[in-house]
C-alpha cells in the first residue's frame, strides 16, 4: 500500500475529562414529579429528565456517586415524577448474587390489584441503568450553537462527529459518547456532521424509527439505504463545496479508512483537517472522567494458553514481516485484553480496560509498553506484567513515547484498523501496514475456551428456562409485564449462579411494534406492556468468566395469526438451514448466508441485518473476522451466530438466534482427501413449537425442532430440578408437539 499523505499540521490527540454519573430505573406505567440530578455540581442545577431522552446502558461503570432512581407510590393526583436519589454504584464484576430474588419486588400488575411497589434493595439492579450528566433533557440548540462557535475559531465547514472511540470500539466508555450528546440519538452505531447552518445525523436501517424518535427538531435524519438518493456521510461528505473544509478528530478514523477518504477528499478540492483537540470534547465542560476500576488477571483455566505463550507467537509472527520491524502498535482494546490475559470493566457490558500495548519483537534490550490509568494496576497485576515482559506508563504517555520515537530504531508494525493518529505521530517512514495477527489468533478458539462456551452456554440456559417458567406462570396468571421489568427478571436469575460478571450487551426485550426494531432497548420510564397478540422478542446474553454469551428466542403469550405463525416458521426454516449446513473447507460464511434467508424469499420476505456475527471468550460479544456477511473463510474453532429474523414494521418481529462452533465432519460419502466442516450448536433453550405452522416443515426440519427441544431436557433438567416450576415448564415446553395447522387451544369471545 502506498504510504499516506503527509499528516496535517495539527494531527495531536487531546484527551479530556470530566464526570459520571448512573441511575436505576422505575416503572414505564407509573406517574411521577419530577427527576432532578443531585451529582451534577457542574452544571449549576437539575436537568428535567424526559421520558423520551433517557439513555440506558450497563454495569460496566465507576464506584463513584451517582444518580439513581428510587421508586415510591405516587399520589393519586400527582402527575409528577419522584426526585432521584443519590446513592453509589457498584462495579460490573463481582460475585454473583446466592440469595434467591422475592416475587413481591416486582412491576407486575394483576387484573384485579393496584400496581405494587417496592423501594430498590441495596445492591439490586446493578447492571441495569447508567448514563451521563447532560445526555438526558438535551439541549441540541445551544450545543450546536457552542459546537459551530469552536468551527468558527479553527476555519472548519464541516465537523464530523462518529460513534467509536479512540480504539475504534463499538460499545464505548460514558466519557467517549460524543455523538450521543451533542445529538440526543442513543444508538450503538450512527455519524453526526455538522455544518455552520444545518445538522445531519446518519442511520442504518436498524435506528431510522429510533433516530426520528430521539434527535431533536435540529437534525436532519439520513434513513441510509432507505432508496439509492439516501448515502452514507462519507459519499454525501464528497458532495460539499469545493473548498470546503472537514474537520474530525484523528483517532476516530482507522488508517485505512482515513487514506483512502484523504484521497477521494483531495480529488473534489475537499481539505479534511485534525484539530488539534476534539471540538465536542471543548464544550463537554461536564464531561465524565475515565473509568479507574481496577485490572484484573483471567487465568489460564479460562484462556487456556499462557499471555507468555501468546505474545512469543506474535514475536514469532512479527519475525516475518521483515528484518527491520522493532514492535507492534495495538491499539485494539479486546486484543490487548486478550494477548495479556487481563480484563477490566471500563466500557460497558465489554471486560476491556482503556489501553494502548507496544509489544517489542525483541526481549533485550527494550521492554514492551502498557499505556494506561496507574491507579488501575494492582500489585498482582504489575507483578503479572513484569513476568511478560511488560513496562506500563500513563494512558496519556502514548503519544510523547510515539513523538520521541522511544521504541528505538526500526518501524513499527500497525494494522489497517490502527487510530489514524498513531500513524501520523509515526510518520509513513516508521511503520508498516499489516494484518491483524491478533484478531486471527483471537477468533481460532482453543479446547479450554470451547469448553467454557459449553458451560457458560449451560449456565445462561439455565437462567432463561427458569425466567421463561416464571414469564408463562405469571402471564398466564393474568399479571401484565413490561419489556424491562421482564429483562430484569432475567439478569435476577442469572445473579444467581456461578462466574456471573454481567450483561454482554443491552436487553433487546420487545413487543408488538418494537419487536420489528432489531436494536430496540426498552427504558424503565417508557417500556411497554407485553402484548399477548404479539410475538414477544427477547435478545439477552451474559458475559461469564468463561465465555460470552449471546442468545434470542421469540414467544407468544395468545393465540399466533396465521401470519405470525408463517413468519416464525420461515425465519426456523432458515435458522435450521444454517445449523444443519455441511460444507467444504475453504467456505466462507457469506456464500452459506442465502441458506438462511431461502425460505423467507419464498414467500417475499426478508430481513435487513447480518445473519450471525463471531463473538470473544470473556470479551466483546462482535468479534471478528469471521461471520456471515464476510469472505473470511470459516476453521473449526471459529464461533459465530445464527440469527435469520423477520420485521414487520408497526406491527411485530421473530428472530431465533443461536450459538455455534466450527467443527471437522466426515461426510459418508467423502472423497478421500478431502475436509469438511460443520456447525455444533452450543446454545441450550427450547424453541417455541406453539409458534411453528407443521404443514411448512419438511420432516427432517420437524425432528430437527424435535430433538433440538429433546436435548434441551435433557441437559437442563438436572440443572434446573431444584425449581419446580421451571422443571415442569421445561418438560412440557420441551415435549410439546407441534400443533396441527387449524388446530389449538379454543378462544372464547364471552359477549
Amino acid at each position: 500500500m502506498p504510504p499516506p499523505p503527509p499528516p496535517p499540521p495539527m494531527c495531536f490527540p487531546f484527551l479530556g475529562g470530566g464526570r459520571s454519573s448512573d441511575r436505576s430505573l422505575r416503572s414505564s406505567s407509573t406517574s411521577y414529579s419530577e427527576t432532578e440530578t443531585l451529582n451534577s455540581s457542574r452544571s449549576g442545577g437539575s436537568p428535567r429528565v424526559p421520558a423520551d431522552r433517557l439513555t440506558f446502558t450497563s454495569s460496566a461503570l465507576l464506584s463513584r456517586p451517582a444518580t439513581v432512581l428510587v421508586e415510591r407510590k405516587p399520589s393519586k393526583s400527582s402527575k409528577e415524577s419522584p426526585p432521584l436519589s443519590r446513592t453509589n454504584s457498584g462495579r460490573l464484576f463481582k460475585k454473583p448474587w446466592q440469595r434467591a430474588q422475592p416475587e413481591t419486588a416486582s412491576t407486575l400488575v394483576s387484573p384485579n390489584s393496584d400496581k405494587k411497589w417496592s423501594i430498590k434493595e441495596e445492591d439490586e439492579d446493578e447492571d441495569l441503568v447508567h448514563t451521563v450528566p447532560g445526555l438526558l433533557n438535551i439541549d441540541s440548540q445551544t450545543r450546536l450553537v457552542h459546537l459551530r462557535e469552536e468551527m468558527v475559531k479553527q476555519k472548519i465547514d464541516y465537523y464530523v462527529v462518529p460513534t467509536t472511540d479512540d480504539h475504534g470500539s463499538e460499545y464505548v466508555a460514558l466519557c467517549d459518547r460524543r455523538r450521543q450528546w451533542i445529538s440526543g440519538f442513543t444508538g450503538s452505531a450512527g455519524t453526526v456532521v455538522v455544518s455552520l447552518t444545518e445538522a445531519h445525523l446518519f442511520v442504518d436501517s436498524r435506528y431510522w424509527t429510533q433516530a426520528e424518535r430521539e434527535a431533536g427538531q435540529y437534525w436532519s435524519i439520513h434513513r441510509v439505504g432507505e432508496h439509492i438518493d439516501i448515502v452514507d456521510w462519507d459519499k454525501w461528505i464528497l458532495e460539499v463545496p469545493r473548498g470546503s473544509k472537514v474537520g474530525m478528530d484523528s483517532r476516530m478514523l482507522t488508517h485505512e479508512y482515513a487514506v483512502s477518504l484523504s484521497q477521494k477528499m483531495n480529488q473534489k478540492g475537499i481539505v479534511l483537517a485534525f484539530p488539534y483537540r476534539n471540538l465536542v470534547d471543548v464544550i463537554w465542560k461536564d464531561r465524565p472522567v475515565r473509568p479507574r476500576d481496577p485490572i484484573f488477571i483471567l487465568g489460564t483455566a479460562f484462556t487456556g494458553v499462557e499471555a507468555t505463550a501468546k505474545i512469543a507467537d506474535f514475536r514469532d509472527w512479527m519475525g516475518t514481516r521483515g528484518a527491520d520491524v522493532a514492535g507492534s502498535m495495538v491499539a485494539s482494546l479486546s486484543s490487548i485484553a486478550w494477548l495479556l490475559n487481563l480484563r477490566g470493566s471500563d466500557v460497558p457490558y465489554n471486560p476491556v480496560f482503556l489501553s494502548y500495548l507496544y509489544v517489542s519483537r525483541s526481549t533485550t534490550p527494550k521492554r514492551s509498553v502498557l499505556f494506561t490509568g496507574l491507579s488501575k494496576l494492582t500489585q498482582e497485576v504489575h507483578e503479572h506484567l513484569d513476568r511478560l515482559g511488560v513496562d506500563v506508563r500513563e494512558y496519556n504517555d502514548v503519544w510523547t513515547w510515539l513523538r520521541r520515537r522511544e521504541w528505538g530504531d526500526g518501524k513499527v508494525l500497525i494494522t489497517p484498523q490502527t487510530p489514524y493518529a498513531i500513524s501520523c505521530m509515526l510518520t509513513s517512514v516508521r511503520y508498516a501496514v499489516a494484518p491483524s495477527w491478533i484478531d486471527e489468533a483471537k477468533a481460532l478458539k482453543n479446547d479450554t475456551e470451547i469448553a467454557g462456551f459449553e458451560q457458560a452456554y449451560l449456565r445462561d440456559g439455565v437462567a432463561f428456562v427458569r425466567w421463561l417458567a416464571w414469564m408463562d406462570e405469571k402471564m398466564q396468571a393474568g399479571f401484565e409485564i413490561d419489556e424491562y421489568e421482564a429483562g430484569r427478571r432475567l439478569n435476577m436469575f442469572r445473579k444467581e449462579l456461578e462466574y456471573y460478571m454481567g450483561l454482554a450487551y443491552e436487553n433487546i426485550s420487545a413487543t408488538g411494534p418494537n419487536a420489528a426494531l432489531p436494536h430496540y432497548v426498552p427504558s424503565k420510564v417508557a417500556a411497554s406492556i407485553i402484548d399477548r397478540q404479539t410475538p414477544y422478542l427477547m435478545d439477552s446474553g451474559g458475559q461469564w468468566l468463561d465465555g460470552t454469551c449471546d442468545t434470542t428466542r421469540t414467544v407468544h403469550y395468545g393465540y399466533p395469526t396465521e401470519e405470525q405463525r408463517e413468519a416464525f416458521t420461515r425465519v426456523l426454516q432458515g435458522h435450521i438451514a444454517i445449523d444443519s449446513a455441511v460444507f467444504p473447507e475453504g467456505t466462507s460464511g457469506q456464500q452459506l448466508d442465502v441458506l438462511a434467508r431461502r425460505m423467507l424469499w419464498r414467500d417475499g420476505l426478508n430481513y435487513h441485518h447480518g445473519t450471525g456475527h463471531g463473538f470473544g471468550s470473556f470479551l466483546t460479544v462482535h468479534e471478528g473476522p469471521q461471520s456471515f456477511s464476510s469472505t473470511e473463510v470459516l476453521r473449526p474453532g471459529h464461533v459465530l451466530t445464527n440469527e435469520p429474523g423477520y420485521y414487520k414494521e408497526g406491527e411485530f418481529g421473530i428472530r431465533i438466534e443461536s450459538a455455534m462452533v466450527v467443527e471437522r465432519v466426515a461426510p459418508p460419502k467423502a472423497a478421500d482427501g478431502t475436509s469438511w466442516l460443520a456447525f455444533r450448536r452450543l446454545t441450550c433453550v427450547p424453541i417455541q413449537a406453539k409458534m411453528v405452522k407443521r404443514s411448512m416443515l419438511s420432516k427432517e426440519e420437524a425432528d430437527w425442532l424435535r430433538l433440538h427441544n429433546a436435548l434441551c431436557l435433557k441437559r437442563l433438567a438436572p440443572l434446573v430440578a431444584h425449581d419446580k416450576r421451571a422443571a415442569k415448564w421445561l418438560k412440557k415446553e420441551c415435549q410439546r408437539e407441534i400443533p396441527a395447522d387449524g388446530k389449538g387451544p379454543i378462544k372464547v369471545d364471552w359477549h
